[in-house]
């Protein structure tokens, strides 16, 4: 069963191999090797053993709000963000196309609300635009490239999901 809690510190482990897992096979394919390097960043070093790699996959995974989706021990999913902006969502690619990005959505919707945002806005990897499409994000610009980490040329959908009229 699919359960949906706060991010725990002990957490950045498996956090950072499945964002590198996912980030890599889903929103990198279009990057050579050595930039999709450049790319990752941290995650890079996920699943390595050297305590500085894990302490720097930790520190990138701080924001105020971190939830993750646990599946019998097992994290299958999880969500960085603030209380007007989505920062990421990645869901093992195993998982996809179970509700486990909606469900961490709508508790990320819920605090957002709770902390009285007006409005959330996100930079959507191309992949992912259907998905906040059906969450009912529009696209806010057109399609623009940014930096990730130490790399260039990520291209991103700017999106925007009002939750309150001002």
């Amino acid at each position: 069963m699919i359960r949906i809690r706060c991010y725990r510190e002990e957490d950045s482990e498996n956090a950072g191999r499945l964002i590198a897992e996912t980030y890599s096979r889903y929103n990198l394919s279009f990057a050579s090797a050595a930039e999709r390097v450049k790319l990752l960043g941290p995650f890079q070093h996920a699943g390595s053993d050297q305590e500085a790699h894990k302490k720097e996959i930790a520190r990138v995974l701080r924001a105020d709000m971190v939830f993750v989706a646990e599946d019998n021990g097992e994290i299958v999913g999880i969500l960085r963000g603030q209380h007007d902006k989505l920062q990421s969502l990645f869901v093992s690619g195993s998982r996809h196309r179970q509700g486990i990005g909606r469900r961490l959505v709508e508790r990320f919707e819920r605090e957002c609300r709770r902390q009285n945002s007006a409005a959330i806005k996100l930079r959507s990897t191309l992949f992912a635009v259907p998905f906040y499409q059906a969450m009912g994000y529009k696209k806010s610009t057109g399609v623009r490239v940014m930096k990730s980490f130490d790399g260039k040329g990520l291209p991103f959908q700017a999106m925007k999901k009002v939750l309150r009229e001002e």
